[in-house]
């Protein structure tokens, strides 16, 4: 089973794909569509969860998301049609990174998606490039609570991202020429609420699923998440989501 198959799983029952609530999601939108008649585009949308709370709280918006991987598409946009606004969201499964908008947005997302660009700052730079004169960028990704061990820093850097402190973190946004109108720290609850679902979700797959030739794979990925979340970053990797805006 590949990576986006698994990850289309784990998030069944969190499709949200970070470790924010439904009631954060939705504040988070309301501060950050200034319009009624906003585009917003989401660079790294997973099935398109964030999108879909936009259009059907926000009469008027349209929205598009991007992302490398349509595992979830399906779905989302036939809960759209269900709801009555599948008019309005458009989702495209491309790399993000090559990613060229035919219009420019008045909020550019990117949730949890710093590493498809290689690190924070890229991934600031590319929302900036689909960004509409005065807009607003929402942007999540995680840093670190408190000084991991190595071996903790060790497994959860083993890309080009490296994570700082929230303080640190925010210094270089505003030194990249952007300012903080508000933000959002995950909570321990909203933090276990995402990890019980990703790993739950996809165990109770296999067990669902008895005789898929995946069915181990699935079980062992969801231990081995489950234990490097217990008995390693649980309380140490922080998750912020900042509502910014370009510096004049």
């Amino acid at each position: 089973m590949d990576r986006q198959t698994l990850s289309d799983l784990a998030h069944a029952d969190h499709p949200i794909a970070a470790p924010v609530s439904d009631v954060i999601v939705l504040d988070l939108l309301d501060r950050a569509i200034r319009r009624p008649d906003a585009h917003v585009l989401d660079l790294g949308c997973g099935e398109g969860a964030w999108l879909l709370r936009a259009v059907q709280a926000h009469e008027g918006v349209t929205a598009t998301g991007v992302d490398i991987s349509s595992a979830g598409f399906d779905r989302t946009l036939a809960e759209a049609a269900r709801l009555g606004v599948g008019d309005r969201l458009d989702l495209v499964q491309q790399d993000v990174a090559e990613y060229r908008s035919p219009r420019k947005a008045d909020v550019v997302l990117s949730i949890g998606a710093a590493y498809a660009f290689g690190e924070l700052l890229p991934a600031l730079a590319a929302a900036r490039s689909h960004l509409a004169e005065d807009g607003v960028v929402l942007l999540g990704d995680c840093f670190w609570e408190r000084e991991p061990d190595p071996a903790v820093r060790a497994e959860l850097e083993d890309g080009p991202q490296k994570y700082v402190d929230l303080a640190t973190m925010v210094a270089r946004v505003v030194a990249d020429g952007w300012t903080p109108v508000y933000g959002h720290v995950s909570t321990l609850a909203e933090w276990d609420d995402y990890q019980w679902s990703w790993t739950g979700s996809l165990a109770a797959w296999a067990l669902d699923h008895p005789d898929h030739p995946d069915r181990e794979q699935a079980l062992t990925t969801s231990a081995a998440h489950r234990d490097s979340w217990l008995n390693g970053y649980r309380g140490v990797l922080g998750f912020v989501t900042l509502v910014l805006r370009p510096t004049p």
